[in-house]
Order: structure tokens, then C-alpha cells, then sequence
């Protein structure tokens, strides 16, 4: 067995009636690395992301995460994974530390108030705690996502699009964090984002998705050679281009 990959993936296909939202794809994401998961709308990143934690059932392929089979030891995998987006809301009703508590008792946090404030801490927000989510701006509410998201301390972590909606000064803020996390704890990072520019600064490597196939892949300098491009933003827009064609 492969100690160093996370995430293994072969012929991984998902159909929705006669569309095909994952194409045969193949992904190898090793340990403590970013790797990003990038396309357009439609390109077959979230259909991805949810067979990766099992949300959805796959038509054909094999999934492996963390050295073990999704579809027999789903339980036991989302216990050490957890996942952030940008469009998934916690209950607006409910303040921040009620929230976060629930997600700890789910996962069985020891000490679950100590973890909480921990992560309110090192996401600068600990004023936040007894604020109702429903009260907090768009960057309290992107960092009190990624507390939830690290509450289990996970080793492979999931984030949608986790700066956007951001202003700069708080999406950098947001990245020196993540950083800071990898480098502390050695996590995993599946990192999607239509920031072109922030994909270059965080991901070792990243796979382009066109029409749920693997378009490009490989570091991006390697992606940007290959297509002989400046920029992975002028990428995307070819890639883009050609799915329209």
C-alpha cells in the first residue's frame, strides 16, 4: 500500500440521466500537499468532490481515501476528513460556539470547548463566540466555517472556494492560515477556487476538469508550459474556450 497517497482514484464516472458530470477521471492527491481541483461551472468539481466523500454513489470506478475503500469504510474515513465552502451555511439562528459545539459532539472532540476557542483563536475571531452566525460579515462567517471544518483536526481537508466573497486584506489572512495549518499539522489540502492568481500561490499541483475529464494536470508551471501560457488564469480561459467549442 501506498502510504503517501490520500487520495487514489480510477475511472471514476457519475452520469445524471444522459449527462456525465465525472468522465473516467484519475486523480492521485499524496499527503501533505494542495491540490487543486479546477474548472469552469459545470466542469465537474462538485460532482467530484461529493463522490469523494461518498454523497454520492459513483456509476463506475474505485475511490481510496487514506489508504482505505470509500464505499466499504465511508464511516471510518469521514471521521479523520471534514470539508468548508463558501455556499454552505451553519444555522443562522444559532451562535457560533452552539454551533461549533454540535459539530464537536459529533465527532467526538474531547474537550470540546477548549477546541473551539483554540480555533476561534487561531482565526482571529474569539469575539465572535456568543454572536448569533446570522449577525457575523462574510469574513467572520468564512472563518467560523473553517473552524468547523478543523474541529476533528482532520488530516484531509476539503475547501470550496474558501476565500471567496472575501475582501483581499481578510482573503489573506484566510490563505496565511491554511498555510500555517499545513505546515503545523501536515494536512491535506483539496483546494477549489476560480482565483486563478491565489490557485498559483497555494497548490502544488492541480488537474483542470473539462466536461468531467482530466484537461491538464501537474504542477502549475508544468500546466502553464504545457499550454504555453504566462498564467493559469489564461488556461482556464482556453480550456473554457474549447469546452464551448
Amino acid at each position: 500500500m501506498d502510504t503517501d497517497q490520500v487520495i487514489g482514484v480510477k475511472g471514476l464516472t457519475k452520469r445524471f440521466a444522459a449527462v456525465t458530470a465525472v468522465d473516467g477521471l484519475d486523480l492521485d492527491v499524496r499527503r501533505g500537499e494542495v491540490f487543486g481541483l479546477l474548472g469552469q461551472n459545470g466542469a465537474g468539481k462538485t460532482t467530484t468532490i461529493q463522490l469523494l466523500l461518498g454523497l454520492t454513489v459513483p456509476d463506475a470506478g474505485d475511490v481510496a481515501v487514506l489508504g482505505l475503500p470509500l464505499a466499504s469504510r465511508r464511516r471510518e474515513i469521514l471521521a479523520r476528513v471534514n470539508f468548508s465552502s463558501a455556499y454552505v451555511a451553519m444555522p443562522s439562528n444559532l451562535t457560533v460556539l452552539e454551533n461549533l459545539t454540535v459539530f464537536a459532539l459529533l465527532y467526538g472532540v474531547r474537550r470540546p470547548r477548549k477546541r473551539i476557542m483554540e480555533l476561534l483563536e487561531l482565526l482571529e475571531i474569539p469575539d465572535t463566540a456568543r454572536r448569533v452566525c446570522g449577525g457575523l460579515s462574510s469574513g467572520q462567517l468564512t472563518r467560523a466555517n473553517l473552524c468547523k471544518a478543523l474541529i476533528n483536526d482532520p488530516e484531509l481537508l476539503f475547501l470550496d472556494e474558501p476565500t471567496a466573497s472575501l475582501d483581499p486584506a481578510i482573503a489573506a489572512k484566510v490563505r496565511r492560515t491554511l498555510k500555517q495549518i499545513r505546515q503545523e499539522r501536515g494536512v491535506t489540502l483539496v483546494y477549489t477556487s476560480h482565483n486563478m492568481r491565489e490557485v498559483e500561490e497555494m497548490c502544488d499541483r492541480v488537474v483542470f476538469l473539462r466536461q468531467g475529464r482530466a484537461a491538464a494536470q501537474g504542477s502549475p508551471a508544468q500546466v502553464r508550459q504545457q499550454a504555453g501560457r504566462a498564467s493559469l488564469e489564461e488556461v482556464f480561459i482556453d480550456l473554457a474556450e474549447q469546452g464551448r467549442g
